[in-house]
């Protein structure tokens, strides 16, 4: 239930409706604009039948919400959120590009692809510390010690630092490191990790599991928010289908529905969701002309000796190119790169 208030409404009549709705037992979440305060009701409305607030003093009337996500609904929010990370601004008139390895290899290679990709124009570092491999035999990652790495990396080049979480102890051991965390295509409905990531206020960078729909992925970032942390970005990297051209196939509809069902903020991964080098230039434009806030992209010094998704990874020269071809159309949306 939202109860949207009329323009102007006095403070005095914005705080009974408050106190009536936390009198019943339930929560409730505040978007003010300039001149419209909008009430979410978070809980059973049904406590509320007997109230009345249609009639109470500076209502202007209320809306049902049927969705089953309430704090992640633009319903609720109709202001698009902006999450800070660092320096950065995702959601804003900014377009951010997040890029770096697939894996932290090592000191070396992280430092050399951290200062490359500033070059370049990103302006946030990933990298894979804690990697959850189909096979139990693949690179697991080098966990605190690629951490240590990233901090490094922050404090060398001034990048705000973004990793994966795969466990409370990864989650316990990262906050001492990054400014985001990262909830990988696996763990999106591993609601115990999600709230556990929530708790930590730090930012989250949520992707969407391999065969999740929009509500799902929507009400995976409710677990998020529901902890108290509305510092969620929401990453689309592609679905599992019948097609085989490519590792996974790109949503790119995701996104503008995204921004019509939601507040959040949404970037598009173009490597995972292609596993094919040579599509990720085209398909970082796609996303960019759907009103995507931002791109993650791999990168790596020698994609060809990767431990990770090598085939993916763009080189440091084709990163830099793809950097300088997205300027148009970033300006098109209206976007600042």
């Amino acid at each position: 239930m939202i109860i949207v208030m009329k323009p102007n409404a006095k403070r005095e009549s914005i705080e009974h409706i408050l106190k009536l709705i936390k009198d019943n037992g339930l929560d409730t979440h505040i978007s003010q604009g300039k001149e419209v305060t909008i009430i979410g009701v978070v809980g059973d409305k049904s406590k509320l039948m007997t109230q009345n607030l249609e009639i109470a003093e500076d209502v202007d009337k209320i809306v049902p919400v049927t969705e089953s996500y309430k704090l992640a609904n633009r319903k609720f929010h109709p202001e698009p959120s902006v999450v800070k990370v660092g320096n950065t601004s995702i959601g804003g008139n900014e377009f951010v590009i997040m890029s770096g390895p697939c894996a932290i290899e090592s000191r070396e290679q992280l430092l050399e692809t951290a200062f490359a990709i500033k070059k370049a124009g990103a302006t946030i570092l990933r990298g894979g510390a804690y990697k959850p491999r189909t096979s139990p035999y693949s690179f697991q990652g080098l966990e605190e010690e690629g951490l240590k790495y990233m901090k490094e990396a922050r404090e060398a080049t001034g990048l705000a630092v973004v990793c994966e979480v795969t466990s409370l102890a990864a989650i316990e051991t990262a906050v001492k490191y990054v400014d985001m965390l990262q909830i990988g295509a696996r763990n999106m409905q591993n609601f115990y990790l999600l709230k556990e990531a929530g708790k930590t206020g730090l930012p989250v960078l949520l992707k969407r599991g391999l065969a999740a729909t929009i509500d799902d992925w929507l009400n995976a970032s409710e677990y998020i928010i529901s902890e108290g942390n509305p510092n969620v970005v929401l990453c689309e990297r592609g679905i599992r289908t019948f097609e085989t051209a490519t590792r996974n196939t790109l949503d790119i509809s995701a996104v503008p529905v995204i921004k019509e069902k939601s507040h959040l903020p949404i970037i598009v991964d173009p490597s995972h969701a292609t596993g094919v080098r040579s599509y990720v230039a085209p398909l970082s434009k796609c996303a960019v002309a759907a009103g995507a806030d931002g791109l993650m992209i791999e990168t790596h010094p020698n994609p060809a000796i990767a431990l990770s998704d090598g085939p993916q990874s763009l080189t440091f020269s084709q990163f830099e190119q793809l950097c300088t071809e997205l300027h148009p159309f970033v300006e098109l949306m209206g976007k600042k790169f």
